[in-house]
């Protein structure tokens, strides 16, 4: 018999060897399922017999074979599922002797500390080998199998696999004492995706439920009381980490709420949430502030979990206990479960509860901000958040001692991204909070006036961040609020612009030149004394922006800057149209950035719009522009080939329509030009560099009209396929077989042909797909809120658009007709019928 690290080497290669045969089987099934096929049982049987005997002790050697005679198993079951399944039971009975006593290994060195669990420890090659790595390697194999069609029958006993992962699931000691010392990891620790026994189980848990439903939530609730009675036995039989158990159950059950308020809904199970609620509610949040201190935070960790389900007399119940959880007294864990608690309590508790504690709550939340750190101050300023859209009279009354201490956190945060935003969230909360606007107005623009006085002396990420809080200020502020800030800061804004080279800074001082020309309007130009000079600064900066020379990054919200403009100084904007249209040509043939082109389409799609009813000069305007190249040809050839890349249903409604607008004028200019036309090339599968080497995608050509009554088309198309089919993640692999390792081988315009602004002809008309509007567009596009265009149903208009035209000049419409493609001509003739 050979040693253990020599078994263990020589599974270590076995692996390498199944791992190949793995990513060959893609391209050679056949072959290396004959190489597999005659081996796989006595490997089988092997793997067996390193598994069948009871998991020892303070045996980091036996850990370590066992360790990879899983991961051997994991890559059979991942990639030779059909082959293995015949044989795999001879490995189902040692399997589950691991993971059974394995838990007791478990539960003895790691949980209770009553063994040495070799934590830490590794081999020469670095690779870990202590109890606690084993543990995590099983819940990787069970993963595997569970989400396999083929392997998920090895669950038999669901209850009891269930019942061994909440006890796998207790806190360690090791991450006791850690996150004691610590509480900024604890709140990392649970936020992220950490290498734990912890999270592998709630994993494990998620699928079951993903794969079993009902079943596996029967089960887990099942389990979920039989711990908390062994907690309560333990408990009176004086062990001392008694709660550890009851915690994980805890977990176990929280983990699971959003499928939980499903079937509560139905009636299906028998597990009732308002008890279980009451039982942690009396049982551990009524303890003594000191004791049991992570089992009293995961109470109220819970009560933020189940928030959306519990009745207005629990909310009350579980907020006094959180807002009691937030005493300076207060170990760390409770006050951690406090902040989740009340950022998902506040909105389910009436005012006259709030009010009288929101005080105590902003006093403890602003003394939690001097003193956290990193992951801890996510959650406080979440938290936060929350209270400050809880109810306005507190939140004002608060603003005076809240708003310094964001704005320091937010200054001293800069650098770190996810810190500075949550910061700028806060500030844009207390912004929003009636009678605070001024009193924050009059905090920042003295620390922005300092900031962009000395930009060179400002540290990484500074100026940057100072445009987005300026940004976030005059979004929808006051016309004598933005002027305020318009004298201090306008003028350092256009400077950078004109003179930074770095992309952050162009970016966020572009978004904030917009939101100055949006909430200032015209009187901006005036606000300096000198409107033709204004209007100059803000061109200027427009032309640094779409200068070709400059990086594409850097102008990625040039789109929004110039519709900005044109929208709101139109009559200041309209002569310089055509060097702008120049300028916006010039930009798009200099970058390869699909984002910044789409982003300028629109901008185009835009000006045919408020080019209507007369589209033909538009036409003419962009053919006789001053350029040594064909600018209407390079225009319709771009936007005819970036057309599917636009996103947003507000932006496809504009530029859809604009389409339907140039195609309806008839122009003749338009009529000579000649696009990308129809894929040609008759591909199968999916298309790889080296296949498109062997073999280049080819298109036809075709005419522009016929090209833009085929985006139509596909626009109804897709809002078809959107109306009749449920979105599946990763749909682009549906062909793939559930057999993984078999499937291997194989100012905007009228309705066309009317006079009238599109304004009123359909303002009345409802969304693209007859949804409510995204808020997202909002965000992307501030100009979505208020514009009809964004109102209407995309395939209502294109409905009437197409009888329109069709019937308008019958035998050309027959003619553009004939260049569609079967499906494009059957969305056509469903259109007009």
């Amino acid at each position: 018999m050979y040693d253990s690290s020599l078994r263990r080497r020589a599974l270590i290669v076995l692996h390498s060897c199944i791992s190949t045969l793995g990513v060959m089987s893609g391209a050679f099934q056949k072959e290396t399922r004959a190489l597999m096929a005659p081996m796989l049982k006595s490997w089988l049987e092997q793997f067996a017999l390193i598994l069948s005997p009871p998991v020892p002790v303070e045996d980091p050697d036996d850990w370590s074979l066992r360790m990879e005679a899983l991961k051997c198993l994991q890559q059979i079951v991942h990639n030779f599922s059909k082959l293995a399944s015949t044989e795999f039971p001879v490995v189902l009975g040692p399997l589950w002797q691991t993971f059974v006593s394995g838990y007791k290994a478990y539960d003895s060195a790691c949980v209770n500390a009553e063994e040495e669990s070799f934590g830490g420890l590794a081999d020469s090659d670095g690779s870990e080998q202590s109890l606690e790595a084993f543990t995590i390697q099983i819940f990787e194999f069970l993963l595997t199998a569970v989400a396999s069609p083929r392997f998920r029958k090895i669950v038999q006993n669901m209850e009891e696999l269930v019942y061994y992962t909440i006890g796998y699931m207790q806190m360690t000691e090791e991450q006791e004492q850690t996150w004691s010392a610590d509480p900024n990891q604890y709140v990392a620790d649970e936020d992220d995706v950490t290498f734990s026994c912890r999270v592998s189980g709630i994993l494990l848990l998620e699928e079951l439920v993903e794969n079993f439903e009902d079943k596996a939530l029967q089960a887990i609730v099942d389990a979920v009381q039989k711990r908390l009675i062994e907690a309560n036995q333990a408990k009176s039989a004086g062990r001392k980490n008694w709660w550890k158990l009851r915690e994980a159950a805890v977990l176990a059950v929280g983990s699971i709420a959003g499928n939980l308020f499903e079937v509560q809904a139905g009636g299906s199970m028998s597990f009732r949430l308002e008890p279980f609620l009451d039982n942690i509610r009396e049982e551990d949040l009524g303890q003594g502030v000191g004791e049991c201190p992570f089992l009293r935070g995961r109470a109220l960790w819970a009560a933020a979990k189940f928030a959306p389900a519990i009745n207005k007399a629990r909310s009350e119940q579980f907020f006094y206990a959180a807002v009691m959880g937030l005493a300076s007294d207060v170990p760390a864990p409770i006050k951690i479960g406090a902040c989740r608690a009340l950022a998902e309590l506040f909105p389910s508790v009436d005012s006259s509860i709030l009010q009288p504690h929101l005080g105590i709550v902003f006093a403890s939340l602003g003394a939690l901000l001097q003193e956290a750190s990193d992951e801890t101050l996510h959650l406080i300023l979440e938290t936060l958040q929350s209270a400050l859209k809880a109810d306005n009279q507190a939140s004002a009354a608060a603003e005076s001692s809240i708003s310094p201490l964001v704005l320091n956190v937010w200054a001293k945060n800069v650098a770190d991204p996810f810190i500075s935003i949550d910061a700028l969230e806060t500030l844009e909360a207390i912004k929003e909070v009636p009678t605070c606007l001024e009193p924050l107005v009059a905090r920042v623009l003295p620390v922005l006036a300092t900031i962009f006085a000395n930009t060179h002396q400002q540290p990484a990420g500074m100026i940057a961040a100072a445009l987005d809080l300026l940004t976030m200020l005059l979004k929808k502020a006051p016309k004598d609020l933005v002027r305020r800030t318009h004298d201090i800061t306008f003028l350092p804004v256009v400077s950078i612009v004109l003179r930074s080279d770095d992309n952050s800074e162009l970016q966020n001082a572009t978004e904030t030149l917009s939101a100055f020309v949006r909430e200032g309007g015209e009187e901006l130009l005036t606000w300096s004394g000198d409107p033709t000079r204004s209007l100059q600064m803000l061109l200027d900066a427009a032309g640094r922006l779409l200068n070709p020379e400059l990086e594409s990054s850097s102008a990625l919200f040039v789109g929004g800057f110039i519709t900005a403009l044109i929208l709101n100084l139109s009559s200041n904007m309209a002569p310089h149209f055509s060097p702008l249209i120049t300028a916006l040509l010039a930009r798009m043939r200099g970058s390869e950035m699909i984002a910044l082109k789409t982003s300028i389409i629109i901008v185009i799609a835009r000006l045919v719009h408020m080019s209507a009813p007369n589209v033909a000069q538009f036409v003419d305007m962009v053919a006789s522009l001053p350029v040594d190249y064909d600018a209407l040809e390079y225009l319709m050839s771009e936007w005819a080939k970036l057309q599917g890349d636009i996103q947003g249903s507000y932006k496809l409604k504009l530029s859809t329509t604009a389409l339907a607008l140039l195609l309806d004028c008839g122009h003749p200019q338009l009529s000579r030009i000649n696009v990308q036309g129809h894929l040609l090339t008759n591909t199968t599968g999916i298309v790889t560099r080296s296949r498109s080497k062997v073999a280049p995608i080819q298109y036809s050509t075709m005419a522009l009209p016929a090209k833009l009554l085929s985006l139509l088309a596909d626009t109804l198309l897709e809002i078809q396929d959107q109306r009749t089919s449920a979105p599946d993640e990763d749909d682009e692999w549906d062909e793939i077989d559930e057999d993984e390792d078999e499937s291997k081988s194989s100012g905007v315009s009228a309705v066309p042909g009317s006079e009238k602004s599109v304004f009123k002809a359909l303002d009345d008309m409802q969304h693209l797909y007859e949804e409510d509007i995204e808020d997202g567009d909002y965000q992307e596009d501030p100009v979505a809120a208020s514009d009809p265009i964004n109102q209407i149903n995309l395939s209502v208009h294109l409905r009437h658009f197409l009888k329109q035209f069709l019937a308008k000049d019958p035998s050309t419409s027959e003619r553009l007709f004939q260049e569609l493609n079967p499906r494009q001509k059957a969305a056509v003739q469903a259109a007009v019928a």
